[in-house]
């Protein structure tokens, strides 16, 4: 079939990058292959037609591509699109997909498929790939982390098909969708009319039933131990100071455990650090915050009365196949109206002023003696080996004041950090994708490129984040992101894992533990000076402060990406 030449319809390829522009997608990070021509065929003729289109992004891997989606997300709160090359190129970034399912991300993740023509149609295969690329299922790679997913049949289905992806994938709660793209299908030509237009579908946004907020304000109010578990943050800043307002008014701790996103600050005096054990074991109502995994089940005996308020965009985590913790009462909604919406609730509840100013104190105490034993435990950390302590402690200081977010991934531990803000503080999903922690750093420094921006990660992971990629990115987009490779030489998670399930055993005894071992350690410097970054290895806890203040500096002044290689003793906590 010949190409169409109708000079009034624009090809398919080219026409659905206007469909993203129209429902508000800034950029499309795209890592691109034979699937390609007519979508790069089909930008240069929407440009020359005028069509208003996001920026494509090159991005040389998959996994740094979908990473930076996700990062852009969590500063900016914006839905952004993830253009990948057939079943090659989505295996790349199932990883990916995985972590953004996990964190609630939701994005609109696409890739070609091979040609299912032979030939006799303009687009057909036309390399021997187009036969090796080609699966019985393509979207089975993405299915399970997917909210949805479809294949694109028909050029004429590209409005309709990309406004109900944006729809779900926006709905509560948020997730990854995927459409995937045939290549016959984008070469062909379609009328442009009606593609400049936002979405006729409106997310599905849910809030919790009355009565259950209700239950959950008395439950709260009449409590004598109550206590809060909170790992995904708030949702908003509102939400964020309308919490700390609350801890304090009702006189109730929050416990960051395992947290991956700040909830209030670190210097809140109902801030209790992250290990919650000795108040749940007391507890007699808890209130668990979006949390996958609110503590240890076999470190914790609540107690028999207690009852547990789970809040959340999926209080119940319905897609995980086993999570048994109670839920006596569930709050369903997005995190942020939810949570605005408890905090109204409580309004006017009666109270015991005596017995909350008692409790209040009683908190105080307990979360200045926290944050005192974690600054001791971070000096400590001052050696010619450091601990990953100290490098927190002193990043914190470093950065006081400041406008700037930590990306952490077996990097910088959070108590010691001192951080204060709303988006200052994500780590990674605990779904455990590694290599996120970079990539997502860069889409955040794109996303507010006057913040301050560090990855701070082990040396395993900075070599999972296809660094080589991710340095090229930084300097062709000019993102002055400071990485902080925390080197230990070793798997020191796997390593603490293993010691923490045979506390006796003879990984605690062994001077070499098998599998966990990366020496001899790359100079990772080096990787970054192909990118033209600047670099420093720092082996001394002494020269560490000094170091980051040059860091901040050329990030700062130069708009340069920085790497610091810091020498880290083997065997820290994470």
């Amino acid at each position: 079939m010949a190409d169409n030449d109708n000079r009034s319809e624009i090809t398919a390829g080219g026409a659905l990058f206007g469909k993203l522009k129209a429902l508000g997608i800034d950029y499309v990070f795209a890592n691109s292959g034979t699937d390609y021509p007519p979508i790069i065929e089909g930008l240069i003729e929407a440009t020359q037609n005028g069509i208003d289109l996001p920026i494509p992004l090159t991005v040389p891997h998959e996994h740094v591509a979908i990473g930076m989606a996700h990062g852009y997300y969590q500063i900016s709160g914006k839905i952004q699109s993830v253009m990948l090359h057939t079943n090659v190129g989505l295996s790349n970034a199932a990883t990916g997909a995985i972590n953004a399912w996990c964190d609630q991300i939701p994005m609109l993740l696409m890739s070609g498929r091979t040609p299912v023509m032979e030939g006799k149609r303009f687009g057909a295969r036309t390399v021997p790939i187009g036969w090796g690329q080609e699966m019985f299922d393509q979207t089975a790679l993405v299915r399970e982390v997917t909210k949805w997913d479809y294949e694109l049949r028909f050029p004429e289905q590209i409005s309709d098909l990309f406004n109900r992806g944006w729809a779900i994938a926006n709905s509560t709660p948020k997730g990854p969708v995927y459409i995937s793209l045939p290549r016959e299908i984008l070469c062909e030509h379609i009328a442009p009319d009606g593609l400049d237009a936002p979405s006729r579908m409106a997310p599905v946004i849910t809030a919790p039933e009355p009565e259950a907020l209700r239950s959950a304000a008395e439950a709260l109010a009449g409590a004598k131990n109550p206590l809060i578990i909170s790992q995904r943050g708030t949702g908003s800043e509102e939400a964020f100071d309308a919490l700390g307002e609350f801890l304090t008014d009702w006189a109730i701790p929050l416990s960051h455990y395992w947290a991956n996103t700040l909830s209030v600050p670190l210097s809140h005096p109902m801030q209790v650090g992250a290990s919650p054990e000795a108040l749940l074991a007391e507890a007699d109502v808890i209130l668990v915050i979006n949390s996958l995994a609110p503590w240890f089940p076999d470190k914790v005996t609540l107690c028999e009365d207690v009852k547990v308020i789970q809040l959340g965009p999926d209080p119940l985590f319905s897609r995980t196949p086993v999570r048994n913790f109670p839920a006596d009462i569930t709050l369903a909604g997005d995190l942020s109206n939810t949570l605005l919406a408890l905090i109204n609730e409580m309004k006017g509840k009666s109270r015991n002023e005596d017995t909350l100013a008692q409790r209040r104190q009683n908190i105080s105490e307990i979360s200045a003696a926290n944050r005192a034993a974690a600054i001791r435990q971070g000096e400590r950390g001052n050696g010619s080996s450091m601990t990953k302590e100290w490098v927190s402690l002193c990043l914190g200081r470093a950065i006081k004041g400041r406008k700037a977010t930590v990306f952490h991934e077996l990097g910088c531990p959070l108590d010691q950090l001192d951080l204060e803000n709303h988006n200052s503080y994500f780590q990674e999903p605990h779904s455990g994708g590694l290599g996120w922690g970079l990539p997502a750093a860069l889409g955040a420094q794109l996303a507010d490129r006057k913040r301050l921006v560090f990855a701070t990660i082990g040396d395993g992971s900075y070599m999972f984040a296809n660094p080589t990629a991710c340095h090229q990115v930084a300097e062709a987009l000019e993102l002055p992101v400071i990485t902080l490779v925390l080197n230990n030489e070793e798997w020191g998670a796997v390593r603490q894992s293993v010691e923490g399930l045979y506390k006796e055993g003879l990984a605690r005894q062994a001077n070499e533990v098998p599998m966990t071992s990366l020496r001899p350690s790359p100079d990772f410097t080096k990787t970054a000076e192909a990118s033209r970054a600047y670099t420093e290895t720092v082996t001394s806890g002494d020269d560490l402060p000094a170091a980051l203040d040059r860091a901040i500096k050329v990030a700062t002044t130069e708009k340069r990406q920085v790497l610091l290689n810091i020498a880290i003793e083997r065997n820290t906590m994470v």
